[in-house]
């Protein structure tokens, strides 16, 4: 089957959508209530506005005190956006570079390109927005599952004399990551502590229908008991040059791989064991919605 390609927002069309900062709360308001503004309180549609004076903000006597104690919220409350000094178009610019920017952008890129002031300001923008590129609607993967770990971290070699753990191979203090991908579908990918078969297989366990047609792996020992827990599965060993068995190999997912570390080595140079999982969202976001024709508007609406 030929890859579709799908036409994102231009730079010109971003600036004709967003001339000024009024056009981007009308977008934020059509995104977040479509139908009209709501108390993200109590989800209540019989709001009050706070008059000229105050606009973009509303009141709730349902969820207030009482009548004169309503309570008072407005169009970025509950959002990532909330008590942020930087206009919104600053914030909508900053996350159009990051949607289009297939390895990612660096927050020291990203201060040079919209003067935020401070690299500081930069880098908390993109971490705010990569904490909000999930997927509340998540449905278990269906049909070809690939299913293999990866680690993240420099060499031991390379490390600076205090950051040497004296060890080689999977455990110089690298970092596991299991991830599963659907064949032309979405990937799933999360942090792990340890690659041990209990920590491998309840990520199976989550991630994948029990209904899959086939859950392909490596020969990994790890993954031997999800025959055992109901899932057809088949191995490729790599260890012996085996790498395509008819439909049994891992290559979707190893491409994954390939573009979250060149993402991490090319672009951000270095990622921390603490901010990994945040990185992790925002190349499953790129990727779960590479055929969306507004992830833009999508990446907003779950702001």
């Amino acid at each position: 089957m030929e890859a579709r390609f799908t036409r994102q927002l231009t730079l010109d069309e971003f600036d004709r959508l967003f001339p000024n900062e009024q056009a981007c709360w009308t977008y934020l308001l059509l995104q977040r209530w479509p139908d009209g503004p709501r108390c993200p309180r109590c989800n209540n549609e019989k709001l009050y506005e706070c008059g000229p004076t105050r606009p973009w903000h509303w009141q709730c006597k349902k969820c207030g005190k009482d009548n004169r104690s309503p309570y008072r919220f407005s169009l970025k409350t509950g959002t990532i956006f909330e008590e942020t000094k930087k206009p919104l178009l600053t914030w909508f610019k900053v996350l159009h570079l990051m949607l289009t920017s297939k390895k990612g952008i660096s927050a020291a890129q990203i201060h040079r390109l919209i003067g935020s002031g401070s690299y500081e300001t930069a880098w908390y923008m993109c971490m705010r927005l990569r904490g909000a590129m999930h997927d509340p609607d998540f449905q278990k993967l269906m049909g070809i599952v690939e299913v293999d770990e990866s680690y993240f971290g420099g060499k031991d070699k390379n490390r600076h004399w205090d950051k040497k753990s004296g060890k080689s191979g999977l455990g110089s203090n690298k970092i596991p990551v299991i991830g599963a991908i659907s064949r032309k579908g979405n990937v799933v990918c999360q942090m792990i502590e340890h690659a041990d078969a209990r920590t491998l297989n309840s990520f199976v366990r989550r991630a994948v229908s029990d209904k899959v047609n086939l859950v392909a792996s490596d020969e990994r020992k790890g993954y031997e008991y999800l025959t055992a827990l109901g899932y057809k599965h088949e191995t490729v060993t790599h260890s012996a040059g085996e790498y395509v068995r008819g439909e049994v190999h891992t290559q979707n997912l190893d491409s994954f791989w390939s573009l979250l570390k060149r993402g991490v080595i090319g672009t951000y140079h270095h990622v921390s064991k603490k901010y990994l999982p945040l990185y992790l969202a925002e190349f499953q976001f790129r990727h779960n919605n590479r055929r969306e024709a507004d992830i833009f508007g999508k990446a907003v609406a779950g702001a």
